[in-house]
């Protein structure tokens, strides 16, 4: 860290995103602070009455949860108008403070630094609460860096919330491991969740912004089922089949044994399933999107967003014709949350100058 920050910093994440079953920034937010965990000291803050005690228990081993519980939409008015109360005054002394969820929580002394995963919620206000616009620009003005996870996103917020670019830190999510090691659902298991051996797959949560009512016209009677794994209940209808939230081992045997993961998102700050099929094999078909071409560099097959014809083909061609999985594994490789934390720190840095 820079001379301006102690000899052992103490940084303070939003750890509000730990809790529940995690989505996308749950699991950055769970993974970068392992990955810093043994290089700062990390203290964690959540911004919630209802799970307070939960982030105590799920803190990663090196970290501990601080602070009361505090409730959420009150503390959000007050930063949305510029009030108080400081971070500090909730979780005490900190040399950072890093708002993991788009939000930067105002400091007295602490530098600030924050991650804005896109910027969807300001072409699609339905995705988010009215007041995220107005916070995540107060929370870019008042951050001595800002954090994005592609420079597709570090480009857009420079120009969307008018952020010199130079104060844009690029820090590129990571793939776990085990994602080199998955094998394939075994029969007991697909048995257990109804899967049938030959299948294409959706992560995520259904919706507009991730394609899958497009996807859904998309599919037909010429492809395999699709299996769509995510938030929601199981069940099936026709060749559609929902399976809930898995437990992260049997999610990555799932995406191992897909013929294909299909990534048809209208907007992707990142496409971290699309990383993590490639890692383990599993051809990618996705929206033709800037951070997507970015982080898959070209393995995957491409569809204009919106085009049901063009997906349809391009399934087609994914499960006819598959690409060699080596070149796709490669590039995962070379994603790891270390080099995450690396750059996170390096965004400390900067905030701290």
């Amino acid at each position: 860290m820079s001379a301006s920050v102690a000899a052992d910093p103490r940084v303070l994440l939003d750890g509000t995103p730990l809790l529940g079953h995690r989505t996308g920034i749950g699991r950055y937010t769970a993974s970068l602070v392992g990955a810093l965990a043994s290089r700062v000291d990390v203290r964690l803050v959540g911004f919630t009455t209802r799970g307070w005690r939960q982030l105590r228990a799920v803190a990663p081993p090196g970290t501990r949860a601080v602070g009361p519980p505090v409730p959420a939409r009150a503390l959000r008015a007050l930063w949305q108008r510029g009030g108080p109360p400081p971070v500090e005054l909730l979780a005490g002394r900190a040399d950072v403070v890093h708002g993991t969820n788009f939000v930067l929580p105002p400091s007295v002394r602490a530098a600030g630094v924050v991650t804005v995963h896109d910027l969807a919620f300001l072409d699609d206000p339905s995705l988010a609460e009215p007041d995220l616009p107005a916070l995540v620009r107060r929370s870019v003005r008042r951050a001595g860096a800002v954090c994005t996870p592609t420079a597709a996103v570090a480009d857009a917020v420079s120009a969307r919330l008018d952020v010199p670019r130079e104060e844009v830190v690029v820090t590129p999510l990571g793939v776990d491991p085990e994602w080199f090691d998955a094998e394939p659902l075994d029969r007991a298991l697909r048995s257990r969740y109804g899967i049938p051996e030959d299948y294409l797959l959706f992560v995520g949560a259904e919706g507009p912004r991730k394609g899958l009512p497009g996807l859904l016209r998309a599919h037909g009677p010429d492809l395999p089922p699709l299996v769509i794994a995510g938030p929601g209940a199981a069940g099936a209808d026709g060749a559609v089949l929902r399976t809930g939230f898995l437990p992260d081992e049997h999610l990555r045997r799932l995406v191992a044994g897909a013929r294909a993961l299909v990534l048809p998102s209208r907007d992707e700050g990142f496409g971290l399933p699309a990383l993590e099929a490639l890692a383990c094999a599993t051809p990618v078909v996705c929206s033709d999107l800037p951070a997507l071409r970015e982080v898959t560099a070209g393995h995957a097959t491409f569809f204009p967003f919106g085009d049901p014809s063009a997906l349809r083909e391009a399934l087609h061609r994914a499960v006819s014709d598959p690409p060699d999985p080596e070149p796709g594994r490669a590039r995962a490789r070379g994603f790891t949350w270390r080099a995450c934390a690396d750059a996170t720190l390096d965004a400390y840095r900067r905030a701290a100058a």
